[in-house]
């Protein structure tokens, strides 16, 4: 039986789910692409952006005329200020993509040579160059979690993909989208090798456009929640639908968490003979707020930012 998805990418044989590429204009992606800009993706956490981003490589790859990899760089955060071992992350990162996303054991060979052979501040620019040069399609590399590198590590990486941007498509990528929960203009590097804070924009000012996941739509919360019904014959009173999208206005995460909660946790609603009302609904907020649930703890410590206030 599926469910209510509230953690990592949602797999539609496992999760109730939305067609993630209806969720962006799918045709101005693809003509960024065609151009061969440089773009970025960002949105809120469980929003549904790396869902949309394995998406959108497996729709390139089907169609046949790039090749695409989606890598999660988040695992480099540790290394901080670790020029070299973060560097490495993120080719290993990259390689280990395109040999479990394209077949391409030779992409793993590639980066393990760069490594030995580059210093951190040149390594993911020598890797994406040497490996571009092999390919007889244009690359497309999706890069995830990119804004949860810090400082030098960071800074580097949007230094290397900005000098060898002119060598693309024959010997660079022909795209690269950064995906992350800030847009470049809020990204503020604070790295040992500068004095003042640098800006993403300063960084990496080939950037065509700085695009951002929505929420769900009135039509789409419903439509999601309806999947159940049609899974398991379990109906959504008319108010039950309407007190989703109040308490949540189409904030995927918040749509979800509400209804797994309400269809899976819940005694009344694991009985699948009644009917999810709007007070089951108001049961699942009460019983979120009060365990204060990971999304919204987060929110409540962002709140006390002075910008976010402001």
């Amino acid at each position: 039986m599926r469910f209510f998805n509230t953690e990592g990418p949602v797999r539609a044989d496992d999760h109730y789910t939305l067609p993630p590429l209806s969720r962006w204009d799918l045709d101005e992606i693809l003509a960024l692409i065609d151009q061969k800009k440089y773009f970025l993706l960002h949105a809120p956490r469980q929003t549904g952006k790396t869902t949309c981003l394995l998406a959108l490589a497996e729709h390139l790859n089907r169609e046949g005329r790039y090749r695409a990899v989606y890598a999660n760089l988040e695992v480099a955060q540790a290394y901080r200020e670790q020029l070299d071992k973060g560097m490495t992350a993120v080719v290993e990162q990259i390689s280990r993509g395109a040999r479990d996303q394209l077949g391409d054991a030779g992409a793993a060979e590639l980066g393990r040579e760069v490594i030995l052979s580059s210093s951190g501040g040149t390594a993911v620019g020598e890797f994406l160059a040497r490996w571009s040069a092999q390919m007889t399609q244009p690359l497309v590399l999706l890069l995830d979690e990119v804004d949860a590198l810090i400082g030098d590590t960071l800074l580097s990486l949007l230094r290397q993909l900005r000098a060898s941007y002119p060598q693309r498509p024959t010997a660079f990528p022909q795209t690269v989208i950064l995906c992350g929960v800030r847009d470049l203009r809020d990204y503020r590097i604070h790295a040992s090798s500068e004095r003042e804070a640098i800006t993403g924009g300063s960084a990496f000012n080939i950037k065509a456009e700085s695009l951002r996941l929505g929420d769900f739509s009135a039509a789409e919360t419903r439509t999601l929640l309806l999947e159940h019904t049609a899974e398991t014959g379990q109906v959504f009173t008319p108010e039950a639908l309407d007190r989703v999208w109040e308490l949540t206005q189409g904030q995927p995460w918040l749509v979800n968490a509400l209804a797994y909660r309400a269809c899976f946790k819940l005694p009344d609603g694991r009985d699948r003979a009644r009917p999810i009302t709007a007070a089951l609904i108001d049961q699942a907020k009460e019983a979120m707020i009060v365990e204060r649930v990971t999304h919204l703890d987060q929110l409540a410590h962002k709140l006390q930012e002075p910008r976010v206030r402001r």
